[in-house]
């Protein structure tokens, strides 16, 4: 078998020598010819002289091939090889590979992804603009010393980043060594978001748990004394102290809620989600609240589906408290319209538009502003009476930053209020 495949490529190339050294041989033939012409060569000789000429010109000489293949293997940086570029691409973290001077030899996807403006051959420092980044990396590469750095990303939303910056000894065309920059960025926004989580919870708890806590202790102490033997006071303070204990577990699920989705705030839902059934689903669900409070839902949906990237179930908690909240704060206007459009964002790009509409009371103009600051409300007796938190639309807002989405909130007093949730289209979406 060896023996087949190695005639079989020594011949394989045969018709191509012969079109290469036609003109060779031609020349040859010629020349040979009109020397036997004028006898000065006869032709056995000439005849010699020409198969000479043909094995010199098709015989297939590799001297050269190899020479040259030596010469474009040592033309090739070792650090340019394939195989450093696999090595790189295969690191989990954002990774860049800088030569001496700063420029980019190797990137990963996760590095384009994260500083888009790095270009292969180009200096490293012309796309990475923040100032941590350029002194550390200047220190690093006068001194060729590891360098660390923290800094704050605010786009697209805010990241707190470590830049390690690590010389890597190379080896060199002429056998000698080198040392590159090897850059390397690390996430720190869980841990940090995990820390101001647990400041917040603090906080915030021991804020509002404060006023329900006290509640129930005043009237466990009522019932522990004057009013132990006291049946319709302990039937009336036990469903007062059912009340408020529902409110301690909803603002405490609230808490949680909006300390997950702010721990993944900077990480974009991926998944590919239909909004249709999503919104029916949650007004399905709260058609016992509108019934208990005289209010018709309506629905003005398209029957083709809607697709964006999301979260499944942070959307739903985003529908259920818009919608609860123009059933509760919205039913003296009998009727909410929750509706969906597409339209055009300030800047032009395409967006889905969620829109709830009550009929309400509407909302005074100077507490729009504060309508998603955590605990605002409007009027606090009647957000308590409610079962409210006041961190419902606080949620709807970090919901939407997640989903690189906006909340808008138009309201004229008298004339209901409506909450519209603004998603950017799928790319796919888009284009079809």
């Amino acid at each position: 078998m060896a023996l087949h495949e190695s005639s079989s490529s020594f011949f394989s190339p045969w018709p191509d020598r012969l079109r290469h050294s036609a003109i060779v041989l031609l020349a040859a033939a010629l020349a040979l010819s009109v020397l036997v012409a004028l006898d000065e060569l006869s032709l056995i000789r000439a005849s010699a002289v020409f198969l000479c000429i043909a094995a010199a010109a098709l015989v297939p000489w590799r001297l050269h091939d190899v020479a040259a293949s030596r010469e474009d293997t040592r033309s090739v940086n070792p650090v340019e090889t394939g195989a450093v570029a696999a090595v790189v691409a295969g690191m989990p973290d954002p990774a860049v590979l800088l030569d001496r001077a700063g420029r980019v030899i190797h990137l990963n996807a996760a590095a384009a992804q994260l500083a888009p403006a790095l270009r292969k051959n180009e200096l490293a420092q012309f796309a990475l603009r923040s100032p941590e980044i350029i002194t550390a990396l200047r220190e690093a590469i006068a001194t060729t010393e590891p360098r660390r750095a923290s800094y704050l990303d605010h786009v697209p939303v805010d990241r707190w980043m470590e830049l390690v910056i690590t010389p890597v000894p190379v080896p060199t065309l002429f056998g000698g060594t080198d040392k590159c920059m090897l850059m390397t960025f690390h996430d720190l926004t869980p841990l940090r978001r995990v820390e101001e989580m647990r400041a917040d919870f603090v906080a915030n708890a021991s804020h509002e748990l404060r006023t329900p806590l006290a509640a129930l202790s005043g009237f466990i102490d009522t019932l522990q004394g004057p009013a132990r033997d006291d049946p319709r006071a302990r039937e009336r303070f036990l469903g007062i102290m059912h009340t408020q204990a529902t409110r301690m577990a909803r603002l405490i699920d609230d808490l949680l809620s909006l300390s997950r989705v702010e721990l993944s705030a900077h990480v974009r839902p991926d998944t590919c989600v239909d909004l249709i059934p999503i919104i029916r689903q949650v007004a399905d669900g709260l058609e016992p609240l509108a019934r208990e409070r005289q209010v018709v839902i309506e629905i003005q949906l398209p029957e083709m589906p809607v697709m964006i990237a999301g979260d499944r179930e942070e959307l739903l908690r985003l529908f259920e408290n818009l919608i609860e909240n123009a059933l509760k704060y919205g039913a003296s206007g009998g009727r909410v319209v929750v509706s969906l459009k597409e339209a055009a964002s300030g800047e032009g790009a395409p967006e889905i538009r969620v829109m709830v509409r009550d009929f309400g009371p509407g909302i005074a103009p100077e507490h729009l502003p504060r309508l998603t600051e955590r605990f605002y409300r409007v009027d606090v007796g009647d957000s308590r009476a409610q079962g409210g938190t006041g961190l419902g639309l606080s949620l709807v807002k970090h919901i939407l930053n997640r989903h690189r989405g906006r909340l808008l909130i138009e309201s004229v007093p008298k004339n209901g209020a409506t909450f519209t949730a603004c998603f950017p289209q799928m790319k796919t979406a888009a284009a079809a």
